[in-house]
């Protein structure tokens, strides 16, 4: 499963088969606070200390919106949950406003979540002003200087507002009464009563009134019997698409299908990828985009691992159901977002070799014609950078006539920035070749090594990775080299400053270390038979890629073979820890929340649903395809020191799974450490626990295979 390194956090419960394990997870959890305090007076922790404080520096940029009329600017100084508020005119961005929900000019509030109102005349935000620290609901400007108004009260979790085309209505993603963020990489819940049916929390659309003289309980829009995992408004502000799936949410959007529904009516099913023939049989769909004539929605469909970490084909159905069509096979790209401009056109974000690029697509021979198909012009953009919220690309803002886009985007060199580009202008093939819209981290540069995009041959595939180098390198010198693997699968390594997680390749990099980030079999980026390629043969044919990918940076640079590491975070970590069991080639590895065994691993994690398309069939039906992709299985032949972190509240990658491959390690006699952090999801959200992972890795790697010797 995807850790990006993305606030979009959790699953919810281990399996009851899994808590036998539970109270001894608990208690070396809490000795963790113990264990910083002694090792941050290490002399070795103190210099590592030293570096990372070194490398963290730039400020941080949220969302960024442009008006619909193209006229005005709309940003969040700071993450796009929480920062402050601006506003400018597009023509001229010194003439910056604050917009704020506060009442007083000392008053501090959580706000972001921007959506203008499509006459350009309003804007809507989230903010907890009216519960500091608390509950956020939403709050309407009119840009004239007069406060922001409280349209709603509410109580629960909340995100992606959105204006109903006709400005008279703003929906939003709310879970009434929730007691921790939607989705799979927060922390779980601590298991109790009846699992699977007690305590589960829905996910709806709910909607606020724009016209109301104070503020109001929202209105449930859909259906208490389905968990809403993204929609969109129909050009007539009637009616919603949505993918959703039956509760528990996090679990079941493997198997989510597409729905209609009119304002006030039950919905409608179009589309089960579940029972559809065809190549997306069985697949995942994202990203539902109604038609502006209100005919035909598109969607992305494809293998996908995780929600929001999207890739696949191009598709379209009619808005009254029927048999979907693909409007991108075989092409060679991972889109991530698409707009439709006019009836036949859309513009389409997509990850193609380590780049992002935004493309225009027209749909040739009829949108619902069995020999429909797409052209492209040459793209807007493809940049060796990360855009909007890195391989997502949600962060894209568009004009109502399509001719100006807005970001952020940033690489391994470049410090985040929002950036404009419009249409009908040469292609812009880096990030100076785009508007640059603000200006916040002027002066801020790298305090790591040169990165570049590397390509290697391996069997039939063509693989690409990023390489970042020492800080300071000296070709005459020879330097160890740390392989770090996404998560995902179904994902994929872009140029981003700062890099991804606490396993980031800034920090090696800046201690002194290669880093080679590979893009391998089962990746995004080159289409949609290169992410199947590792269907059932997890850990083979993307570990011979990534193998491939040493052989090919130690053909080109000074690397010593004798100190070469592995580490990744979920597959990242199953990775890690099943590549240990193949080869002798990696003096040490940190495995970061990661699967030692397929089998036991299925019953214990909270999204099982993930598995079926990867491995075939279900544990059940089909054991050996799962045990020949564990850890376990082949764990005597382990001879490499690995460090092991998880987090003590995982529903996607369970910490059983980290105690297990301990406890073999331990008892082969292999250099090994376990360290569990209390009160953490797959993705870790306590500042201090991020540093101590980064800190524990760079002390494990400069143990066993040092920068300098």
């Amino acid at each position: 499963m995807f850790l990006p390194n993305h606030p979009k956090f959790s699953r919810t419960f281990f399996a009851v088969a899994a808590l036998s394990s539970v109270a001894a997870l608990f208690t070396l959890a809490a000795s963790l606070s113990a264990q910083l305090a002694t090792s941050a007076k290490d002399p070795e922790r103190a210099h590592i200390e030293d570096v990372l404080n070194g490398i963290t520096h730039g400020r941080s940029v949220g969302q960024v919106a442009v008006s619909p009329d193209g006229q005005r600017l709309a940003w969040i100084e700071g993450s796009r949950a929480s920062g402050e508020i601006r506003t400018a005119p597009l023509d001229d961005l010194k003439l910056t406003e604050r917009i704020t929900a506060a009442s007083k000019s000392d008053q501090h509030c959580r706000e972001g979540q921007l959506a203008w109102a499509p006459d350009s005349k309003a804007l809507a935000f989230f903010s907890d002003c009216a519960q500091p620290g608390g509950q956020l609901d939403i709050y309407l400007t009119h840009l004239d200087g007069k406060p922001a108004q409280r349209l709603t009260t509410l109580n629960g979790y909340v995100e992606e507002p959105a204006f109903s085309p006709d400005g008279s209505r703003i929906a939003f993603l709310y879970v009434e009464g929730a007691t921790r963020p939607s989705g799979a990489l927060a922390a779980m819940k601590l298991p109790s009563g009846v699992i699977g049916e007690d305590g589960v929390e829905v996910q709806r659309i709910a909607a606020a009134r724009v016209d109301v003289s104070k503020a109001e309980p929202a209105e449930m829009v859909s259906p208490a019997n389905l968990h809403i995992y993204e929609f969109n408004w129909a050009p007539d502000s009637k009616s919603l698409a949505y993918v959703a799936a039956d509760p528990p949410g996090e679990n079941n959007w493997w198997v989510a299908k597409l729905y209609t529904q009119a304002l006030g009516a039950e919905p409608v099913a179009i589309l089960a990828p579940a029972i559809v023939a065809g190549p997306l049989h069985g697949l995942e769909i994202a990203v539902p985009r109604w038609s502006p004539d209100g005919k035909t929605i598109a969607f992305i469909g494809g293998l996908m691992s995780d929600q929001g970490s999207t890739g696949g084909d191009v598709w379209i159905i009619s808005s009254a159901g029927g048999t979907p069509h693909d409007l991108t096979p075989s092409r060679p790209t991972s889109p991530a977002w698409i707009a439709w401009d006019g009836n036949d056109h859309m513009d389409v974000s997509e990850f193609v070799g380590g780049n992002n690029q935004l493309v225009r697509m027209q749909i040739v021979g009829g949108k619902t014609a069995d020999s429909v198909s797409s052209t492209f012009d040459r793209p807007v953009f493809n940049i060796p950078a990360s855009v909007g919220d890195g391989l997502f690309s949600r962060g894209l803002s568009v004009t109502a006539d399509h001719s100006l886009f807005v970001f952020s985007a940033s690489s391994f060199d470049r410090a985040p920035e929002f950036y404009g580009a419009r249409t009908g202008r040469p292609t812009a093939t880096s990030l100076d070749g785009l508007l640059q819209l603000s200006h916040v981290n002027d002066g801020v540069r790298p305090n790591w090594g040169h990165s570049e995009s590397l390509s290697w041959k391996n069997e039939s595939f063509n693989v690409q990775g990023w390489l970042t180098l020492p800080r300071d390198y000296d070709p005459a010198k020879k330097y160890p080299l740390i392989v770090i693997v996404h998560g995902g699968p179904g994902a994929a390594i872009g140029s981003q400053w700062g890099g991804w997680g606490s396993l980031s390749a800034t920090s090696f990099s800046a201690l002194g270390y290669f880093v080679l980030q590979p893009n391998p079999r089962g990746s995004f980026g080159q289409g949609e038979a290169f992410t199947q390629a590792n269907v059932k043969d997890f850990g083979y044919g993307d570990l011979r890629d990534i193998l491939a990918g040493v052989d090919a940076v130690e053909a080109r640079y000074p690397v010593d073979p004798q100190r070469v590491g592995l580490t990744g975070w979920s597959y990242g970590g199953f990775m890690t820890m099943f590549a240990v069991t193949q080869t002798h080639r990696f003096r040490a590895a940190v495995a970061g929340a990661g699967i030692s065994d397929w089998l036991s691993y299925y019953g214990e994690n909270s999204i099982d649903q993930w598995m079926i398309p990867f491995f075939g069939a279900s544990v059940y039906d089909d054991p050996a395809v799962y045990a020949k992709s564990s850890a376990i299985t082949y764990i005597k032949q382990t001879t490499t020191p690995t460090l092991v972190v998880v987090g003590d509240r995982d529903g996607e990658c369970p910490a059983p799974q980290s105690y297990e491959f301990w406890h073999a390690l331990r008892d082969l006699h292999v250099p090994t450490q376990l360290v569990i952090y209390p009160n953490e999801g797959h993705g870790f959200v306590d500042p201090a626990h991020r540093r101590d992972v980064a800190v524990r890795a760079l002390e494990w790697f400069a143990r066993y295979m040092p920068p300098s010797q």
